[in-house]
């Protein structure tokens, strides 16, 4: 159970590398899956989406990971467009949103 901050960000940590990893072994498809579910309890019960936009979603992940607008021009798209996304002045597609949950690791929906 994760019941910290400091122990969300550790097992974002391991969550990350294992997901660099190829060609994991079942035992560490296992544990990814049960970091997934560790960190979703937690930041649903710590980071309520109710009041929260898929734009602020973004903005929030990007700075949990220190992560700045040019870090996710190969993600989204052009540099243009991207800096839209990101000031909120274009909403986030779904072929985004699905870049996007795959980069971060996390559901499609939350950009939706």
């Amino acid at each position: 159970m994760i019941t910290t901050e400091e122990q969300n960000e550790q097992a974002l940590a391991l969550l990350e590398g294992l997901m660099a990893i190829k060609g994991r072994t079942s035992e560490q498809n296992q544990i990814l899956q049960l970091l997934v579910l560790l960190i979703e309890k937690f930041e649903q019960g710590h980071y309520p989406l109710e009041a929260s936009t898929p734009h602020s979603r973004l903005l929030h992940l990007m700075e949990a990971r220190n992560l700045r607008q040019s870090d996710l021009v190969e993600v989204i798209g052009s540099k243009g467009v991207t800096s839209e996304v990101v000031r909120g002045k274009r909403a986030i597609s779904k072929n985004q949103a699905k870049a996007l949950a795959e980069f971060f690791h996390v559901a499609p929906g939350l950009f939706v």
